[in-house]
């Protein structure tokens, strides 16, 4: 008893005060109380899907769920890269199961025909993995008409998960997981301006703005997947040295190099999220470390209802 409002309390300092609790300082120290990692064959059998599959965080979880027994569908815009990172998963996991599917999250044509394909080949889908990511240095519209990050972070999953929402209600305590980031933290849901037509265009802000959709969006989808008991949820991977971080946010990067957590720490949290009984018993939260967290610790990034509302039309309507 004491030794568990000890836990919470550090859990809490660390949360609180972000570098140690978003580097591989507080992944070290957390995973210290954790239950017993998750057994080979926890994922016999199942099937797990995840965008943005062929690097860093995606590759990541990739390689995880597959150790755990799991049919892998990478579903990728770069087939060839994504081919060279099924090698490697391959080699590291003989005889895995691993599957590249074309899927560019930011053009829906492309969302819709890999869907369909998946629809046509598979019985039913364990898990949907929502992890591609972008950060264009400007401002940067798709073929369909909206802004690439939102595009990618926002809209495409959106049209993903209503795709394959029969193939995940045909399988048994399915789940699916927004990779968010901890900067949402910083920002509110600015539905009055979804795609940043207003003021110059911050690379930095756009993301975190995306990233808060992406949680107010992964709870409105646990509500519609409820009745088929579907659990959703978002998290975050905290501070990992991945080509994310490296390559949109080089100086970030040189700075925090040596507490950057590696992609499989990142990732551990999405892993444990397609594995774990808690998961399946909750749905509609927000995690890091293998523990919900709040939302938010701003007064100004608070929103109500009716906003979160209005995220889900702006959804639908850009997706039909």
């Amino acid at each position: 008893m004491v030794l568990g409002r000890i836990t919470d309390t550090v859990d809490t300092l660390l949360d609180r005060t972000i570098v140690p609790g978003y580097s591989r300082i507080g992944f070290a120290v957390r995973r210290t109380w954790w239950a017993a990692d998750l057994l080979p064959g926890a994922l016999d059998g199942r099937t797990v899907a995840i965008t943005g599959a062929n690097s860093g965080l995606g590759k990541a979880t990739a390689l995880s769920a597959a150790g755990l027994g799991a049919a892998v569908r990478m579903l990728c815009r770069d087939t060839e890269r994504s081919s060279s990172a099924r090698d490697e998963i391959l080699r590291a996991v003989p005889g895995a199961h691993i599957v590249v599917d074309e899927c560019d999250l930011s053009d829906q044509k492309s969302v819709r025909a890999c869907a369909a394909a998946l629809r046509d080949e598979l019985p039913g889908l364990h898990a949907l993995v929502h992890n591609a990511g972008a950060m264009p240095p400007t401002r940067t519209e798709t073929e369909d008409g909206h802004e690439l990050t939102v595009a990618t972070h926002v809209l495409g999953p959106h049209l993903l998960t209503g795709q394959l929402r029969s193939l995940l209600a045909a399988d048994v305590d399915s789940r699916v997981v927004f990779v968010s980031s901890g900067g949402m933290y910083a920002q509110r849901l600015r539905i009055d301006d979804p795609e940043f037509h207003e003021g110059d265009y911050d690379a930095t802000a756009a993301y975190a703005r995306t990233k808060r959709m992406q949680v107010v969006l992964a709870q409105l989808w646990a509500v519609q997947l409820a009745e088929q008991h579907v659990a959703v949820h978002a998290m975050h991977p905290g501070w990992a040295d991945t080509p994310g971080v490296t390559d949109s946010l080089p100086r970030f990067a040189r700075l925090t190099g040596p507490i950057l957590r590696t992609a499989a720490q990142g990732a551990d949290t999405a892993v444990w999220l397609l594995a774990a009984d808690a998961a399946a018993r909750t749905t509609g939260l927000f995690w890091h470390d293998r523990r919900p967290r709040p939302t938010d610790y701003l007064p100004f990034t608070r929103h109500d209802a009716d906003a979160a509302a209005r995220l889900w039309d702006y959804c639908e309507v850009a997706t039909r």
